[in-house]
């Protein structure tokens, strides 16, 4: 396989790029930050001829899923980004693109949801939206922005699942830090991705039909059960389409990604650029000899249930960073890991940590710090399942 071209973007730049080679049909969008220059970079492009994309300016973040939803359901191919309180004010539409079967895809640039209004990242938003019915797959940096993006139109237009899709990677430390990344060619992405997979078109007079119409007892609950068929062949799609992806690029993708798990005994479990840092993290305590290892989930929505499982097997403890609360819960992740290791007659001990809320700053040896605490716990019996609030002002 040839040398690829590496270049060095910001998570922001990456998924311009991404945007450009992929050339979808339309794309809606409304600027908010971190997401902006994203979508100021593919604007430029447009503007400049580089991409035959045509471009819907909105007056807000509503309008511009309701025009994607417009978009996809005429047949076309299409994109769309936003952040934070964007996410939230779309919540309604987010729900009936996916409802509508439409294979939008978006990039969530992360941002923590008002109030007190906060512009840098933690993960609210888009745990907030968890229940969409999107798929959601996070990113760690740049490259995988670039890459999951290319890969998420394959997803979304799968006849198997026709979903939305949301990328999603922390604003401001991954969207606006510049990274190496290696780049396919915009021919290569085209023969990927390759024609828009039309399942219908209300453009179509041949084929005349009814979406969106008011759906009364006898039929809704019908219309919501294929959703979550949809939403479990995703499954097998994403591993499939990371492999094909693979072969393409050297850059193999699955539900997640394991670091120095061989031999553990104790896992840490988180999202986003949170997973750089630990590995830092692990390569510390490991030097002390605590036998870590991280779970860097990709994949959330679908959970990939039976695959988390068979990991949680090999260890004897875990901890899971959360950069979100639930409130009255705890932190959203770690639930819903808890009741994956208990659905598999799992009794492991899941430790839970909530970080970073509104752009709160988590270094190494803040991680490193809390494995030594949580390991002594454990071999002394007495971890909790209480949420420990790291970096807390007191």
């Amino acid at each position: 396989m040839a040398e690829r071209e590496m270049v060095a973007l910001t998570g922001n730049e990456a998924g311009a790029l991404a945007f450009k080679q992929i050339e979808p049909d339309v794309v809606a969008a409304y600027p908010i930050t971190p997401q902006t220059e994203l979508m100021h970079d593919v604007a430029q492009f447009i503007h400049d001829g580089e991409m035959k994309t045509e471009l819907i300016t909105v007056e807000s973040e509503h309008s511009a899923m309701s025009a994607c939803i417009g978009a996809a359901s005429a047949g076309a191919r299409t994109m769309t980004a936003t952040s934070g309180q964007g996410l939230a004010l779309m919540w309604e539409m987010l729900y009936i693109a996916a409802s509508y079967r439409l294979p939008i895809v978006m990039a969530n640039v992360n941002r923590a949801l008002s109030g007190p209004i906060n512009i840098h990242c933690d993960h609210s938003d888009a745990m907030g939206a968890r229940d969409t019915g999107w798929i959601q797959i996070y990113c760690e940096n740049s490259q995988e922005i670039y890459d999951t993006l290319i890969q998420a139109v394959r997803i979304a237009e799968n006849e198997r699942v026709r979903l939305p899709v949301m990328v999603c990677y922390d604003g401001f430390i991954i969207s606006h830090t510049m990274q190496p990344l290696k780049i396919l060619t915009k021919e290569e992405v085209q023969e990927f991705v390759g024609s828009p997979k039309l399942a219908f078109s209300l453009l179509d007079v041949e084929k005349p039909f009814t979406l969106g119409a008011l759906d009364l007892p006898p039929y809704y609950y019908e219309h919501k059960r294929p959703q979550v068929e949809a939403m479990n062949n995703a499954l097998e799609v994403v591993k499939s389409v990371g492999e094909e992806y693979g072969k393409l690029s050297s850059r193999k993708y699955g539900y997640f990604e394991e670091y120095k798990t061989g031999d553990a005994e104790f896992l840490i479990v988180g999202l986003g650029s949170f997973t750089g840092t630990a590995m830092e993290a692990i390569d510390i305590v490991r030097e002390e000899g605590i036998p870590a290892g991280l779970l860097k989930m990709r994949l959330f929505r679908p959970l990939p249930k039976e695959a988390l499982a068979e990991v949680f097997k090999k260890v004897k403890a875990s901890c899971v960073f959360d950069r979100a609360i639930s409130f009255g819960l705890g932190g959203p992740l770690v639930h819903e890991l808890r009741s994956v290791a208990y659905e598999a007659g799992s009794r492991l001990p899941i430790a839970s940590a909530i970080y970073g809320l509104g752009g709160r700053d988590l270094t190494e040896h803040d991680i490193a710090e809390h494995i030594r605490k949580l390991w002594n716990d454990y071999k002394k019996g007495k971890m909790t399942n209480e949420p420990v609030y790291l970096t807390l002002c007191e």
